[in-house]
Parts: C-alpha cells; structure tokens; sequence
C-alpha cells in the first residue's frame, strides 16, 4: 500500500516516488495558486493517488480538453478487437454519405489518424452544431477535405470526435457514449466520464485561465487553418465550462474526470487492474498504438507530431516514455498516457495550466519519471 501523505500535497504516494511528491509540494508552497491531481499504476496496481492546491480536491472532476480524445482511442480499440470495425475499410462502407466530395477512398484508418483532410467542415461548424450530431456528420459528410486524404496530416482537434461518433453509431447501431458508459466505464468503475452523470455536478471544477508568461509573449500568427479550424468556437464559447459542452461529453473536447479515473481508463484497458485481466489484448494495445503519421502538421504548423489510432505517440516536444508509449494532452496542460513496456499508466490534471497551452511541463515530468521508475 502506498504512503499516506499529509503536507501540501495529500493522498497516497508508493516510497519510490519521493522525488515527484517533493516537486508537487514545492509547486504548491511556491504558487498558491497551483492546484493539480496525478495519479498513476503500474502493472495495475495504484502507486500514486495525489492531489494538492486550492482549487482542486481529492474528488473534483474537471474537463481535460483534449485528454478526452482518450475515450475515443479505447473506445475504437474495443470494436476493432472484436471485429466489428476494420481500420483498412473504407468509412464510406460503415457510412455511405461520407463517400460524398472525393472521399470515397478515405480509410477508417485515415480517418482516425487525422490524415483525412476534414479539420473542419466547409462551411465551419458552429458551436452549437458540434453537440448536434446528425447535423454535423451531415456537414461532414459533404465536406470537400483541405488536403487529399493521405496525402498528409493535420489535427483534427474536435471534428474528429463527431466523425468517430459517426463511424460508431454506422458500425454498429449504438453511440461511442453508449459503448463506453456499458463496456468501459461502467465495467471499469472508472472516473472519466462523456457526458457529465446527474448529481455529480457539485464535484466539477471549472477550468482556471492559463497562467501568462511574466514577459509579453511575441505576436504570434496563426496558421491559416487553425484559425479555420478553431475560430468557429473561440472565445465567445468555452468548451470547457460552458454546461452544453460538458453536459453533451463532446468525446473530442469536454469529457469530465479526475486524474485517478483518467489513469484508471488506461491501466484497465492496457494492463488490468487489481489482477483482472486488461480489456484490450496485446495485439489490439499493439495495432492502436502503432504510429500512423510523423511530422509536419497541416493544422497546427508543428514540425514534430505524431499520432496512432486517435493517440499521440512519443516526440521530442511530447515525451510520453518509450516508443511504444501513447496517450493524449489537453489545451490547457492535463496529460494522460500509458507505455505498455513499462506497465506504467499515468494523468495528470490542472487548474490553471501555463501558457502556451499543450501538455503542463510538470505532466511532462511526472510522466518520465514514472517510467524511469518502474522501468528500470
């Protein structure tokens, strides 16, 4: 059983892991206004519950940003596992529709390693038309891609959870939130929820501004379609905190959970937990978390990513562990990941990340630490 902790940081730490407590408790002494959970197994076995700050608790859920792309990945992982999704199939097969506007030859592979070229629909989605799933897959569907699918990359930052909510319900007759609320979470007594359960609205958390540099940042211009992509619902609309977000569980962006359930997801998905057996066998953890594309990102004008079925895999800029390592950040700095080689599974979630946004160089930290722990 890990140590009980009681200092600024709280909750249960395994002794090896000193070091990454030590660090929490100086950020917290340092920044009152830094408030954080971690959590992490290894092999299936909790070794690291801990929280600390003012605006987070043991309990509090907050909406990760993109950490909920996570949801899709297993989500996904599962159907393939038991055939009913085929990553070499046409989408237009499941989904006759989205043959429409040159995209009869787009792969389910393709679609869900953002190479499809539909970032956005043509014209831009609203808001309000993100939580209407029939209306946006039919905007989708029609959409003319910015790039001939496979012909390159782009991240597809929330259309690709409407398109895997599409692919899903085609494939198989439920929604992705049915599929993982009856075969994931519920099974799993996960803490990582898609749409946000009544009743546990008084444990969620908004999330804080990010913390700007002390210096004025440089102007910097926005690629051309990111700004396409993510104007639509700039900042008139928070993903985050407004409730039809957060209430709906966009799959893409506004997931509600604790770093505990999000680390859960992981661990009981990859490795098991408690001894059970994982959800996904090796060749499935193998095949969604083989790389699909590295390099230069047509959306985000990144140099360096890279990304398997819906997951981030390991760069220079997002050093998630070893090569067989994935996982997915978040906008404003929480971080979830697993590396099958280690059995080590990890999250991490703030209040108030640091400017510019991405995965919170403490997560970063937390995650590399953990795998040099138990890697070695």
């Amino acid at each position: 059983m890990p140590d009980t902790l009681s200092g600024p940081v709280r909750g249960h730490a395994d002794e090896r892991l000193g070091g990454i407590v030590a660090r929490f408790e100086a950020a917290v002494r340092n920044d009152p206004d830094f408030s954080f959970q971690a959590a992490a197994y290894h092999h299936g076995e909790c070794v690291l519950d801990v929280w600390g700050g003012a605006h987070l608790g043991e309990d509090s859920l907050m909406v990760p940003f993109s950490v909920s792309k996570n949801i899709i990945g297993f989500t996904v992982a599962l159907l393939i596992q038991r055939g009913e999704l085929d990553l070499d199939e046409r989408v237009s097969t499941y989904w006759p529709e989205f043959a429409a506007a040159g995209k009869r030859d787009v792969t389910v592979r393709m679609l869900l390693s953002h190479q499809a070229g539909l970032p956005q629909a043509d014209p831009p989605l609203a808001p309000a038309e993100l939580f209407d799933q029939e209306l946006a897959a039919t905007r989708l569907a029609a959409s003319r891609p910015y790039w001939y699918p496979g012909s390159s990359f782009g991240y597809h930052g929330i259309t690709i959870g409407n398109l895997a909510l599409e692919l899903v319900s085609r494939a198989t007759g439920r929604t992705l939130h049915d599929v993982y609320e009856r075969e994931i979470r519920g099974p799993g007594n996960i803490d990582f929820h898609l749409g946000l359960p009544a009743g546990l609205e008084s444990r969620l958390v908004p999330v804080l501004p990010m913390v700007l540099p002390a210096a004025p940042a440089q102007p910097q211009v926005m690629p051309a379609l990111l700004s396409r992509v993510f104007a639509p619902a700039g900042p008139t609309f928070d993903l985050a905190n407004d409730e039809r977000s957060w209430r709906f569980g966009h799959p893409a962006v506004s997931a509600t959970g604790s770093a505990r359930g999000i680390a859960k997801l992981f661990a009981v998905a990859v490795t098991g937990v408690d001894g059970g057996a994982p959800l996904l066998s090796a060749d499935t953890v193998s095949i969604v978390g083989q790389q699909q594309v590295r390099g230069y990102d047509e959306v985000l004008g990144q140099a360096h990513r890279a990304h398997s079925i819906v997951f981030q895999k390991p760069t220079p800029d997002m050093p998630l562990g070893g090569p067989r390592a994935f996982g997915h950040d978040g906008a404003q700095g929480a971080l979830g990941g697993v590396d099958p080689d280690t059995g080590v599974s990890y999250a991490y979630t703030v209040a108030r990340g640091p400017w510019p946004g991405g995965a919170d160089p403490r997560a970063l930290a937390l995650a590399a630490e953990l795998n040099a722990v138990f890697g070695s």
